[in-house]
């Protein structure tokens, strides 16, 4: 069993993009889940940290330490203790913690080192406690792939950590190939790409087509390409693609009417519906009526606020 540290305050959309990488993935805390069969943890955007779980108690010194007190251990040699306060729910003193936990350790044979210590043990409090082995540290440096510091920048373009999240939930991964048939600035193919998908863009217009292909090339060496075209009638195969991922036009930055703007929507996944068996797509309003009528079933929804005048709906589909 694993112990997820989740990012964000979006708990319901940490755990869904964590269970694209593991199984039975379920919520303990705010900010903090368990799951099994963690693949792959490293690509994850929402999730902070995974350890192998010791165990759960209170959110307290004390009931960590008489659970580390009565918990096996089977490693030795130098380790760290790291305690957090998941949000300052449980108000704890992580000094505390991290004095308490290491004692019972250093009287288990273990010696200390805080910089480059061979095991590093999770203390972990919100409105109840767990403790865990470090596994995985996903990277958080996304800074150089801001949409400002891409080679190609287009106002409204997604945050990276939101583009790498949506890359994951439609199935990017090594061998996996990604199409995103409304890619602007390749956001999304650039996270997929990096975690190892082909990856295929359209969009129609031949400014992002150009500004796309410069970003992909930018990050990524190969395995990717843009097209100018139509996200309603697209030039490949039935089943070419593993998943279908796009961020549809929004109604304040689009020439197109409402009704237009959703039939707009509803066309291009029932293509998508013929291409792959899941897809991601987001709007700035539900389309979960034009999901199901292309054929799609909404596994799940979230709403992610990105400013007073614009919240993004996520929608994912099987």
């Amino acid at each position: 069993m694993y112990l997820l540290e989740l990012v964000g305050d979006d708990d319901a959309f940490a755990r869904r993009e964590a269970a694209a990488r593991a199984s039975d993935v379920r919520a303990l805390a705010p900010g903090l889940a368990t799951a099994r069969g963690v693949r792959r943890p490293q690509t994850l955007a929402y999730t902070r940290r995974v350890g192998r779980l010791v165990g759960t108690t209170d959110p307290t010194v004390e009931g960590a330490g008489a659970l580390l007190d009565a918990a096996s251990v089977d490693r030795s040699g130098s380790v760290a203790v790291r305690a957090r306060d998941v949000r300052g729910r449980a108000g704890v003193d992580t000094r505390a913690a991290e004095r308490r936990l290491g004692g019972v350790l250093v009287d288990r044979g273990f010696s200390v080192d805080l910089e480059t210590p061979d095991h590093t043990l999770l203390a972990l409090f919100s409105d109840a406690a767990a403790l865990g082995w470090l596994t995985v540290e996903p990277p958080r440096g996304y800074g150089d792939r801001q949409p400002t510091e891409k080679p190609f920048f287009q106002p409204g373009s997604m945050a990276p950590a939101d583009a790498r999240a949506l890359a994951n939930l439609a199935g990017a991964g090594p061998d996996a190939h990604v199409l995103d048939p409304m890619c602007g600035t390749g956001g999304v193919l650039v996270e997929a790409g990096l975690v190892g998908s082909e990856v295929v863009g359209l969009d129609a217009q031949r400014k992002m087509v150009a500004g796309a292909r410069e970003n992909l090339a930018h990050y990524l060496d190969d395995g990717f390409e843009v097209l100018r075209g139509d996200a309603t009638r697209l030039p490949f195969a039935d089943a070419a693609f593993d998943g279908v991922v796009f961020d549809a036009p929004y109604g304040r930055q689009s020439k197109v009417e409402h009704d237009s703007l959703v039939t707009l929507v509803e066309d291009a996944l029932a293509e998508a519906r013929r291409l792959a068996p899941r897809a991601v797509v987001v709007g700035d309003r539900p389309y979960d009526e034009a999901a199901e009528a292309a054929g799609w079933s909404v596994d799940s929804r979230f709403e992610r606020r990105v400013h007073r005048s614009l919240t993004r709906h996520v929608h994912v589909l099987r």
